[in-house]
């Protein structure tokens, strides 16, 4: 699910936070040991699922023996009252690992959610729907695997995989062109270039840009940026783009609209994790 991330290490570091030096101090003094539970994990809201398996791998490092059963999979858009998982092992193992598990289904299918929210909102323009780095410290991979589960493509994954080219560093650089050429001497082969005027492009493109990222531009100045450009390398729309205008972003021509709220504003889903004795 996630080959470049360290699940067992993330699983390890959340349970370790609510832990603690004590332990889960209630289940241990109300939970009689050999107790056992079986619960079903359900969404109480329309949703896109994701995060299922790392659900499932916070009861598994407690309850090595839970049986598990994926009743959705991720990616999968299902209705409320739907349910997703459906487990069975110890009591105090599931009850300590409750809120792990949800919180990171929650979030991530919430994520996932806002974002089909948006690809549908641009289905049919021929544009992509980029995420973005605006994303929680440490969770990273994981709001960008969501966003991917949701339809949206990953853009930068961080400051290593592209030069992405804005404001300040043409201010220190001395000008657009000046910058994008320093990147092409140090051998960078993609290279983002921001750009927030017209009269930015063609010194960009001259020098050796990849991709532009037309900054903050109202649909009609995309769709001239578009056409100076006519196909030369991806265009991007990026900057305060909202569930209401980017039809009309999109519908400019731009190959690309970038989205930073699709992880910095996505609500959490509804999902809930009931229980019963066997």
């Amino acid at each position: 699910m996630l080959p470049h991330f360290d699940v067992d290490g993330f699983v390890s570091t959340t349970l370790a936070e609510d832990l603690g030096d004590g332990g889960d101090i209630t289940s241990a003094a109300v939970i009689p040991a050999e107790a056992r539970f079986t619960g079903v994990m359900d969404t109480r809201e329309d949703i896109v699922v994701a995060g299922l398996g790392l659900a499932a791998a916070f009861f598994r490092k407690l309850d090595p023996d839970v049986v598990i059963e994926p009743l959705a999979e991720d990616g999968e858009q299902v209705a409320a009252g739907t349910a997703l998982l459906r487990l069975r092992g110890r009591a105090r193992a599931m009850l300590t690992a409750e809120r792990s598990a949800l919180n990171t289904v929650q979030h991530l299918s919430g994520i996932a959610t806002l974002t089909r929210t948006y690809v549908d909102a641009i289905a049919g323009t021929g544009a992509i729907l980029l995420d973005t780095r605006k994303t929680i410290p440490g969770l990273r991979a994981l709001e960008k695997y969501a966003t991917a589960t949701g339809g949206a493509h990953n853009h930068r994954m961080g400051l290593w995989d592209a030069a992405m080219i804005k404001d300040n560093h043409v201010a220190v650089a001395g000008g657009i062109a000046a910058a994008v050429s320093r990147a092409v001497a140090a051998g960078i082969e993609r290279i983002i270039v921001e750009v927030d005027r017209l009269d930015q492009i063609e010194p960009a493109l001259g020098a050796g840009a990849t991709h532009l990222l037309l900054d903050n531009m109202a649909p009609t100045t995309l769709r001239e940026g578009v056409g100076m450009v006519a196909g030369r390398v991806p265009t991007e729309a990026s900057g305060g783009v909202r569930l209401e205008t980017i039809r009309a972003i999109a519908e400019s021509g731009v190959s690309y609209v970038s989205v930073g709220r699709l992880t910095q504003s996505a609500p959490a889903a509804d999902i809930g994790l009931d229980f019963t004795i066997e």
